[in-house]
């Protein structure tokens, strides 16, 4: 069973990194792409141009289930948590730069385990705390201790916002309201659907 969990969340991190990488190019775009409309947006021409627009697309598709401020403006905005009938949880959301200027990732959202951080820069600090049951769930790993998280994190440009996920165990199916906690970021509460 682990290994048909761990085939299937590879395809899953394989189509995230896929997405993110798509994401980051397009902000990297000279023209017209989401960056230069980004920073043109404070100007009067950018919001008769319609540079607001991308903002009221965004709240429209996407309402966060929870909001987690860490430190220097970064934001982690979870907008789903759906339990898998494989027995998991996959948690997905945007990590954002709110501040105005470049940030690094802090090293402490990789967790302190060796077999993670050997890894490199993830999100595999990120626990699921069940209240309720009295659990902590930590982010799942793969066969070569691989955490199934969004992995290379390195810097973020300020206003840039990059898709992000963490799988974990699923809690009991009656469990459906847990705490997410990151380190360096506070914690939130969660709903999970599914």
């Amino acid at each position: 069973m682990s290994i048909r969990i761990t085939a299937k969340a590879r395809r899953g991190m394989v189509a995230l990194t896929a997405v993110a990488g798509l994401a980051l190019g397009m902000a990297g775009c000279g023209g017209g792409g989401g960056g230069d409309d980004e920073k043109t947006k404070p100007s009067s021409s950018a919001s008769k141009d319609g540079g607001s627009q991308p903002s009221a697309q965004e709240g429209q598709a996407e309402t966060p289930l929870a909001e987690l401020k860490g430190t220097d403006g970064l934001l982690l905005q979870i907008t789903s948590a759906v339990r898998d009938s494989g027995g998991f949880v996959t948690v997905s959301g945007n990590l954002k730069n709110d501040g105005a200027e470049s940030v690094a990732i802090p090293a402490q959202t990789s967790g302190d385990e060796t077999e993670v951080v050997k890894h490199g820069q993830s999100l595999g600090g990120a626990t699921l705390v069940d209240s309720k049951g009295k659990k902590r769930y930590y982010v799942l790993r793969d066969t070569d201790g691989r955490p199934l998280t969004t992995t290379g994190l390195t810097t973020l440009n300020a206003g840039q916002a990059l898709p992000v996920f963490m799988q974990f165990p699923a809690p009991p199916a009656d469990t459906t309201d847990v705490s997410l906690q990151m380190p360096t970021f506070s914690s939130g509460t969660i709903k999970i659907s599914g």
